[in-house]
C-alpha cells in the first residue's frame, strides 16, 4: 500500500486544481454536459485525490459513502492502488421501494449502472490504522446490502480517459440504490452471489462477487486503507460499494434497468436527464 494522502496534504491548492474542481462542480448542479476534461489531467492519483477533496468540500451535500472502483493493471500509477474512490452523498442515496427508481444521468454525458454489493459499517475504523488486510477487514463489523450503482458524469470520456479523472470526477458516481440486506456475509461462499443485469428487457452482463478481483473483502480492505490514508478513516454508518459485479452497463435518459441478485432481490431503476433535477 502506498503513502498516498490526498485530504492530509496541507499545501495551498494551485488554481489549475481548483479550476478543474470548480468546472466539475458546476456542470453537476447544473447537469450539464463538458466537451472535454476541464484543464490538464492530474500527473497522478495523488493529485487526483486533491482535486476531489476540494471537488467535496464544495459540494453541497453530505458524504455518506464510497464506491470502489477497479483499475486495469495497465493503467495504475506508482501509487499501486489497484482500486480508486469516489464519494457517494446523501440527496443521491437512495432506498429501494419496490418500484422502479428514477436515477439521474448526465445527458451528453456519461451513464451506466453497475450491480453491486454494499457494505454498511457498524463501527467506526480505528483512525491510527493505515493499512487493512481483507481478512481484518472482514472482522470490522458491517452488514450487505444488494444494490445499483449510477456511474455518471459530465464528460462522456471519463472512462477512456482513465482512472486520474475518474478520480477527478468524484469517481464517476451519481447515486447508490440500495436493496435488501444480505445475511451473515462473512460466513457466506462468495461464488453463490451471483447477478444479471438487464437494460430495457434484454440481459448485459452476469456475474457476482467473485467478478470483483479478491472478493469482497479485497474491495473492503481497500477502502478502509485508503480513506484512512486520506484522512477520511471510515465511520460507523457509511456505505461501500465495492464495484460493479456484472460490469458497466450503458445507460441513457429513458432507458430502464432491472437487476437480479440471484436469491437475495431484485432493483429495478429508470434513467432521467440530471438536468431536470432541482439543483442543490
Amino acid at each position: 500500500m502506498s503513502t498516498l494522502t490526498g485530504h492530509q496534504d496541507d499545501t495551498a491548492p494551485s488554481p489549475q486544481l481548483s479550476g478543474i474542481a470548480d468546472r466539475f462542480v458546476a456542470a453537476r448542479r447544473a447537469g450539464a454536459a463538458l466537451e472535454g476534461f476541464p484543464g490538464t489531467v492530474p500527473d497522478d492519483l495523488v493529485t487526483a485525490y486533491r482535486v476531489q477533496d476540494l471537488a467535496i468540500a464544495q459540494w453541497p451535500d453530505r458524504v455518506v459513502g464510497w464506491k470502489v472502483g477497479y483499475i486495469a493493471p495497465e493503467r495504475r500509477d506508482a501509487s499501486g492502488d489497484e482500486r480508486l474512490l469516489g464519494p457517494i452523498f446523501a440527496r443521491h442515496f437512495w432506498n429501494a421501494t419496490g418500484g422502479s427508481m428514477p436515477i439521474p444521468v448526465f445527458v451528453g454525458g456519461f451513464g451506466a449502472v453497475e450491480a453491486e454489493y454494499v457494505l454498511r459499517l457498524e463501527a467506526d475504523a480505528p483512525v491510527d490504522k493505515l493499512d487493512w488486510t481483507p481478512d481484518e477487514a472482514a472482522a470490522l463489523p458491517s452488514t450487505l446490502f444488494i444494490g445499483v450503482e449510477v456511474a455518471s458524469s459530465p464528460l462522456a470520456t471519463i472512462n477512456q480517459l482513465g482512472p486520474r479523472v475518474v478520480v477527478s470526477d468524484f469517481g464517476n458516481n451519481n447515486g447508490l440504490l440500495l436493496g435488501a440486506e444480505i445475511a451473515d456475509w462473512t460466513s457466506l461462499d462468495e461464488a453463490q452471489l451471483l447477478a444479471e443485469t438487464f437494460i430495457d428487457g434484454a440481459s448485459v452482463g452476469s456475474g457476482g462477487a467473485e467478478r470483483l478481483p479478491g472478493g469482497l473483502r479485497t474491495a473492503f480492505a481497500f477502502a478502509l486503507s485508503r480513506s484512512a490514508r486520506r484522512g477520511r478513516p471510515l465511520k460507523a454508518g457509511e456505505y461501500i460499494a465495492t464495484g460493479n459485479a456484472t460490469g458497466i452497463h450503458d445507460i441513457a435518459a429513458g432507458q430502464s434497468a432491472r437487476v437480479v441478485f440471484h436469491g437475495h432481490g431484485t432493483l429495478d431503476c429508470h434513467a432521467v436527464p440530471a438536468s431536470q433535477e432541482t439543483p442543490a
